[in-house]
């Protein structure tokens, strides 16, 4: 069996990106967190035809990715695209692989740096491929709520217009994580924040977030009172022909491009 031993730290997408360009399938086993993020980010970027990516991961794994709004839109999207499937396993204490239909790459860590074990042994890859295909077969499929970051993108440009859904990208794009490790900010605090920069209305943010499956309405209005005892808005209220007034946000907050101010503020 040739095998050969890269450290992928820094290779790690590089190579992703390789295995996407020469399979038609590529079946992930049990990735570790960063492994599992790389993989949807690599697959998110990337410009030609993706093959079939099938990802076998403990229950416990996908939920954490699913916290986080950005790997969760990036993922629902790859699934709306029907290159992406997710199922469960609770029985897969090994390494993470990646098996492609020609090679498998198993990933461990040593010294601190991931490190891939390359098998291009045809026997040996398309025995592995068999077993776990086997274990695939029988996992639990898992389900994303969340709703794709296009579509996300697509409904703010057409409901607000592309101001908002600018505002919306441009803080996405400005944290790594939403929330972070740190809790800062989630994407309903980012919703408002951008509403109120654009001097729109609660009612309609809120709809729009319950209507694309971002959160409910009333998560949008307990957000909104935080930011108003943070002083970070503000509402004004805005007769209507018939009931109550609707609230339109004012943002307070010096500068909405200042995401380390905001999150300091926010999380405070």
């Amino acid at each position: 069996m040739s095998s050969e031993a890269s450290v992928l730290d820094q290779e790690f997408a590089e190579m992703t990106r390789s295995l996407f360009e020469d399979a038609d399938t590529i079946l992930v086993v049990n990735p570790a967190s960063d492994v599992f993020r790389t993989v949807i980010l690599t697959a998110t970027e990337f410009d030609d035809e993706l093959p079939d990516l099938q990802v076998l991961a403990t229950p416990d794994l996908l939920k954490a990715a699913v916290e986080d709004f950005i790997l969760a839109s990036q993922i629902a999207d790859l699934i709306d695209q029907g290159t992406l499937s997710l199922r469960t396993t609770t029985d897969i204490a090994r390494s993470s692989l990646l098996i492609s239909d020609e090679q498998v790459v198993s990933v461990v860590t040593l010294d601190d740096e991931l490190t891939g074990l390359h098998s291009t042994d045809e026997a040996f890859v398309e025995n592995v491929r068999t077993t776990f295909m086997d274990e695939w077969e029988t996992g639990d499929e898992f389900t994303v709520r969340m709703p794709p970051l296009s579509r996300v993108q697509e409904t703010l440009s057409d409901e607000f217009g592309d101001d908002v859904k600018d505002d919306f990208m441009m803080m996405l794009e400005s944290v790594e994580t939403v929330p972070g490790e740190d809790d800062d900010l989630d994407v309903v605090t980012i919703a408002l924040l951008v509403a109120a920069n654009n001097n729109e209305l609660l009612y309609d943010i809120s709809k729009w977030g319950e209507d694309t499956g971002v959160a409910s309405k009333a998560t949008f209005s307990r957000t909104k009172t935080r930011l108003e005892d943070r002083d970070l808005i503000d509402t004004e209220k805005v007769p209507i022909d018939v009931g109550r007034p609707r609230l339109r946000l004012v943002l307070m907050a010096d500068n909405l491009e200042d995401v380390d101010s905001l999150a300091d503020q926010v999380t405070a």
